[in-house]
């Protein structure tokens, strides 16, 4: 009888437990639902503000997805990604109705790549003659960078600044596998193709903090000319006040020139009703882009040119199949290509790569497509925060290449990861495993057995073949010859300013700047941009993650930034094949 109330109990837990899931569900599906269904039209006053806060990652384009976790049922409103803020920024500088423009700031937690992009744009936004004050309790390190594009710099007069350098931090889990007696067997080529360091070893290689320390160099240099050039400090000083911390203390940061003034929230209001010429600042005179992005722009001509450029996004981790919205499937974005390569309307092709390569194979189905695409019309690529490895290799065929200057890419390697789970089984779950084969290698490829040496010599074959595969394809596409390929590759990881001068990319630039060459190798004056492959619709998006993903995001939502370790263990699990991508998973601050 006693057993029989216990699990009369556990079934009851459970069916509660289940009850409360489907419940939240349910409010999420109706909110939802209530939430698409309300159009409202965007009304923008004569004495607006456009209010930029980007505290959150930001993709390259929107994502349709509005799933908020189901802790936080009311935030249904999708972050806009680069590409609807860059248009914000740029429909705001001739939009009479925007007085100026609001950096609230604190971090940005997106790659710089990213963030200078933003930055240019509101550089460009600053000859309209109109404002950009930005206003923080803190900055942190890349929120500062962004912030000094402003005409003004205010910080509460208890924050601080966090301005030291940049460092970059990379997980190993040799011990972890060592525990679980699990042997990662690894196949390489290239010196400095590191991905698999921290299934191998407890630290970084001194290749591998020869790479590091030369990119992140790269990039805390573009950041301190870019803070210089708007502040009028010199780098050699600034660098002096990062090395000693000096803009932690804000009387300290004002002394520095680091910031302009220090107020509180209530007087930066203040300053800004008195600005625009209003009693005081109301929710009616600040808008964010996401919400401007729906606004009808009063200057616009309304015409619509027949000649159009396509601009494909590429975003993610290279697989083969499908994909999703946040990973390159090879079949979908194969499938995207031919599509824009048959359009006739299309004079032109703009890829935009933000991603640190993958799948060996995927890349290579991805490439034939772009390599078909070029005989029929321009393409050129435009790099994001990341274009490495298979992200480079997708996009070396194109006519011209432009990257960020701290564009991470190059990392121009593959290699082969075996598990061999034989240890793990036998020692750790007391699992053995036995059968016959007909030939001698019939088990090939298999992780409950350590590889032979002779099986090792084909992957090593089949990565040399690949590597040789890889470099040919650079050194077709940058009219180099394999020997020049080979020493400027090995794996390494480049920014966009040292790509440039190795020859591995033709332009720095963002988005826009692809977008512009792509017009003129056309020959186009007028042309309007189309971008691919078609999102999903945001109830279509909803209903997918909330049968599909909801288990991601409470994971997201509970483990917070630790997150992202559980999601590298993740993709180790994934590798299948020959890889080409990033040569590991950094951190930077």
């Amino acid at each position: 009888m006693k057993e029989f109330f216990k699990m009369m109990f556990a079934s009851m837990l459970g069916f509660i437990l289940i009850s409360i899931i489907t419940f939240f569900l349910f409010m999420a599906f109706v909110m939802a639902m209530l939430s698409f269904a309300k159009t409202e039209e965007v009304i923008v006053n004569d004495n607006t503000i456009l209010r930029m806060k980007l505290n959150y990652e930001i993709t390259d384009r929107t994502n349709n997805s509005a799933m908020p976790s189901v802790f936080d049922l009311g935030s249904f409103k999708p972050k806009p990604g680069l590409r609807e803020i860059l248009k914000s920024i740029n429909n705001a500088k001739t939009d009479p109705r925007i007085k100026g423009i609001y950096l609230d700031l604190m971090d940005v937690p997106s790659g710089l790549a990213t963030i200078t992009e933003i930055r240019n744009a509101l550089l460009d936004f600053k000859e309209s003659g109109k404002f950009i004050y930005a206003y923080g309790n803190l900055y942190i390190q890349k929120a500062y960078y962004l912030a000094t594009v402003a005409d003004k710099v205010y910080l509460n007069p208890e924050g601080f600044i966090d301005f030291r350098g940049f460092n970059g931090n990379v997980v190993f889990i040799r011990g972890l596998l060592e525990k679980l007696d699990i042997e990662p067997q690894v196949i390489r080529h290239g010196k400095f193709k590191s991905a698999i360091e921290p299934l191998l070893y407890d630290e970084m290689s001194e290749a591998n903090k020869e790479q590091t320390l030369a990119f992140i160099q790269s990039m805390w240099d573009n950041s301190v000319a870019g803070i210089s050039g708007t502040r009028g400090i010199g780098t050699e000083r600034l660098n002096e006040i990062a090395d000693g911390l000096r803009a932690q203390n804000p009387n300290s940061a004002l002394e520095l020139n680091i910031v302009d003034s220090l107020i509180y929230y209530d007087e930066f209001l203040g300053m800004l009703a008195n600005e625009i010429g209003v009693d005081v600042i109301v929710k009616e005179n600040l808008i964010s882009p996401s919400k401007y992005g729906n606004a009808k722009i009063k200057n616009s001509d309304g015409k619509r040119s027949k000649n159009k450029i396509a601009v494909i996004f590429a975003e993610g981790e290279i697989r083969q199949g499908e994909g999703s919205e946040n990973v390159i499937g090879s079949a979908k974005l194969a499938r995207t290509i031919r599509k824009v390569r048959l359009d006739e309307s299309i004079k032109a092709v703009v890829l935009r790569v933000n991603s640190p390569g993958g799948d060996g194979l995927a890349s290579d189905i991805i490439l034939r497509e772009v390599y078909l695409t070029k005989q029929e019309k321009p393409v050129v690529v435009s790099m994001g925060n990341l274009a490495a490895s298979g992200g480079y290799y997708i996009a070396c065929a194109a006519d011209k290449i432009v990257a960020n200057p701290t564009t991470l890419t190059g990392s121009i390697g593959v290699f082969g990861v075996i598990p061999n789970f034989e240890g793990f089984f036998n020692n750790k779950m007391g699992v053995t495993f036995d059968g016959v084969k007909t030939n001698n290698n019939a088990e090939f490829i298999s992780v409950t057995e350590p590889m032979t040496d002779y099986q090792k010599a084909i992957i090593q074959n089949e990565i040399e073949r690949f590597y040789t595969t890889f470099i040919g394809h650079v050194a077709d596409g940058r009219g180099m010859t394999t020997e020049n390929v080979d020493e400027i590759a090995q794996g390494r990881v480049w920014t966009g300013t040292d790509a440039l001068e190795i020859g591995l990319v033709d332009e720095l630039g963002g988005l826009q700047t692809a977008i512009d060459l792509a017009a003129d190798i056309a020959g186009l004056e007028n042309f309007r941009t189309v971008d691919f492959p078609k999102l999903k619709e945001p109830i279509e998006q909803i209903i997918e993650e909330l049968f599909g993903e909801m288990q991601t995001r409470i994971l997201k939502n509970e483990l917070g930034e630790h997150y992202k370790y559980l999601q590298y263990a993740k993709s180790v699990q994934s590798y299948s094949g020959i890889q080409a991508r990033m040569p590991f998973e950094i951190e930077i601050k």
